[in-house]
């Protein structure tokens, strides 16, 4: 044997173990071992799809050597309402899922708290608040899911028809979709009238007069062209706390999370948790930013209002937040100690 054969064949011998000793997914770079789909309510033209999920998606399949392959499927193209989600994902119906904790009350109780009133700075920072408050108290809420992810949008907004609301006189006898529970009650204590539907049939609610205005942020605004229906947008003073905020959460079928390689786990496991949760919660702060240009754009007048009238909408909301402490108690939780945990962390320079 000559020594280029010799050679040849030690290469070829080195190149082969190497090759069983990559991980999998280096070993198929071309081939997706596993599919993920991944289900969530909002449109595709949503920026949560765009500017997240597509992204995502790609570092994950980048990360893997393209062994792992996300498919998203936006609008409940798989079927089922948003309620049914986290359902969904447990049942391993959808192999990810995006959803609200409110969509089903009480269900999920921890992962509800900070979409009480005022219990929203940005989203960046409550998106923060909420993963630690959920790994201090509320991980077992979701059995048979793996949580990925938890996050908060920014403090949401009144966005009305005819008239801007300034002042809780100014609340009274109009009708307004609240966009959780607890939201829900606090506008009915102001003088509302309160109406509770999922945010995907809110434009034919706007279009057709049986709401006169909504609570959502402005990031919702141009996914549903919701400037073309509003005239009027109001929101509290800077220095206040947001009227509220809707809790997410980014679930996976935990069967299916369990069932992966220690190589493609440990890709999710890289792209998940608290650093995930604050990049989704600064994401939601630019979509804010984005979805208010397209409000001013469009002429819309943007008010703000006052200090002192919060602090009295605060005031309004105690009763709301003290209901809950006992929820939580009732559940078998320490509801005091959640409340404090959380307003502590918000509170946090």
């Amino acid at each position: 044997m000559t020594n280029s054969m010799k050679m040849t064949r030690r290469t070829a011998l080195a190149a082969l173990g190497a090759t069983l000793a990559a991980p999998a997914f280096l070993r198929q770079a071309h081939a997706a071992e596993v599919t993920l789909k991944l289900h969530h309510f909002l449109p595709a033209v949503a920026p949560i799809q765009k500017n997240f999920f597509e992204i995502w998606a790609a570092e994950l399949a980048d990360a893997s050597g393209g062994a792992i392959e996300v498919q998203i499927y936006p609008s409940m193209q798989l079927g089922g309402a948003p309620p049914q989600l986290a359902d969904q994902a447990r049942q391993g119906i959808v192999d990810i899922a995006w959803t609200l904790p409110v969509y089903t009350p009480d269900r999920y109780p921890v992962a509800e708290t900070l979409a009480l009133p005022f219990m929203v700075t940005d989203a960046a920072k409550t998106s923060v608040v909420m993963d630690q408050l959920m790994r201090e108290f509320g991980m077992a809420e979701y059995k048979g899911m793996t949580p990925l992810a938890f996050h908060t949008h920014a403090g949401g907004k009144l966005h009305t028809r005819e008239t801007p609301i300034l002042s809780k006189a100014d609340m009274a006898g109009r009708k307004l979709r609240a966009p959780n529970q607890s939201t829900g009650a606090l506008l009915t204590e102001l003088g509302a009238d309160v109406v509770f539907f999922p945010v995907t049939e809110m434009v034919v609610g706007l279009s057709n007069g049986v709401i006169d205005g909504c609570c959502l942020p402005y990031e919702v605004v141009p996914a549903f062209k919701l400037q073309e229906l509003t005239d009027f947008s109001a929101a509290p003073a800077p220095a206040a706390r947001g009227l509220y905020t809707n809790t997410f959460a980014l679930v996976m079928n935990e069967r299916r999370y369990e069932g992966l390689s220690d190589d493609l786990r440990k890709v999710i496991d890289d792209h998940s948790g608290p650093a995930l949760s604050k990049r989704m919660g600064e994401n939601f702060d630019q979509f804010e930013a984005a979805g208010k240009a397209v409000v001013e754009a469009n002429g819309n007048t943007i008010v703000e209002i006052p200090s002192e009238e919060i602090e009295m909408w605060r005031a309004a909301s105690e009763p709301i937040v003290t209901a809950w402490q006992k929820k939580l108690d009732d559940k078998g939780y320490d509801g005091a100690a959640i409340l404090k945990r959380a307003n502590e962390l918000l509170d946090q320079g």
